[in-house]
């Protein structure tokens, strides 16, 4: 049975935060199901931004919440409770939750817990509240009002839908799954891969700076609207420069890359410069050093058969993109590998 623990205190940073949230809507989450959502819509809960609030902004239901609210319950048992359903962006094995109640003072749930499911296909919704056996992934546990609580979740299972359940009612402003995405070996062999994409399994392991936005949303599915859903260093006053490394979907052979600097205007990188390694071997460049311009998405040809397993993009000196890109196909031990993760995680 999964195992949850408690918040941390005030200064402990759980490392799962790092890890992507696959419930986001960018990341192609969805809330698709919510018991009521009278007071607030349920799908505010993946909204990427934080939770805002306006004092004394009310319609004709009372005060409009940036998140999801439900109405209070009347004559209910010690049993009673709310939940919604978030359809994962891309299965993947979670390793932890965050339930914010920002904003939500008077009106919180004061328990939750979290349990989550797998399907094939796209289950409607019909079936997944009559056909499904749930999996605890948090069991029901205080919660704090106006309080980020987060959850570390213990379990190797690949998961594509997620429960939380609020007792007996209130309101949750952001829910946030925090973990790794599994590429579906079906869908991987004989196939050009974007083999950083978050869908397909890639995730950023290393970044030497992320003050203005999370390295993150450089993998996420789509094209960015805006700055805000790139990733942005701070200014730097030395001699060095800024790089973010990427631990792909498995081993490939890259054959393109997509260098994506769309709304950076006056704070793109002057150039970049991508490099790779193969498991723990040294790095070896994929890309020279090659001018960037504003707002604009590049594509360049790799010519290289190495392998690779990681990649490292240095931006000189700092600066902001929206996207990176790295196209190619896995090779037999890559593919080897996407088979063996999916398999262990059933």
């Amino acid at each position: 049975m999964p195992v949850s623990t408690p918040p941390p205190g005030p200064a402990a940073q759980p490392h799962f935060l790092s890890l992507p949230d696959l419930a986001a809507r960018p990341a192609g989450g969805s809330v698709v199901w919510a018991n009521d959502d009278l007071f607030a819509e349920r799908e505010n809960l993946i909204n990427p931004a934080p939770a805002e609030f306006r004092p004394a902004t009310f319609g004709h239901k009372g005060q409009i919440y940036d998140g999801w609210e439900t109405r209070r319950r009347r004559g209910a048992g010690a049993d009673a409770y709310d939940s919604a359903i978030v359809r994962l962006g891309v299965p993947g094995i979670v390793r932890g939750v965050v339930v914010d109640t920002a904003w939500f003072t008077g009106n919180y749930p004061p328990q939750i817990s979290v349990e989550a499911a797998h399907f094939t296909g796209y289950p409607a919704v019909n079936e997944l509240l009559e056909k499904t056996d749930w999996t605890t992934l948090v069991e029901r546990v205080d919660v704090n009002g106006d309080t980020r609580n987060p959850f570390k979740v213990d379990s190797p299972s690949r998961w594509t839908h997620v429960r939380l359940s609020i007792y007996p009612d209130g309101g949750v402003a952001r829910f946030r799954v925090h973990g790794e995405g599994l590429l579906d070996p079906e869908f991987a062999e004989n196939v050009t891969l974007d083999l950083a994409a978050l869908e397909n399994g890639g995730r950023i392991t290393a970044c030497s700076n992320m003050f203005y936005s999370s390295p993150n949303n450089l993998l996420l599915p789509g094209t960015a609207r805006t700055m805000g859903e790139g990733w942005e260093t701070s200014r730097r006053r030395d001699t060095g420069n800024d790089w973010v490394q990427v631990h792909l979907a498995s081993q490939g052979v890259l054959n393109a890359a997509e260098i994506d600097t769309s709304y950076f205007v006056g704070n793109a990188p002057g150039s970049a410069r991508l490099s790779g390694r193969d498991g723990d071997g040294g790095w070896f460049e994929l890309l020279p050093i090659t001018e960037l311009l504003p707002d604009t998405r590049h594509r360049f040809l790799i010519d290289s058969d190495r392998p690779v397993t990681d990649a490292r993009l240095d931006i000189y000196p700092d600066g902001g993109m929206a996207r990176l890109r790295l196209f190619g196909s896995l090779t037999e031990a890559g593919l080897q590998t996407v088979r063996h993760k999916w398999e262990t995680s059933a």
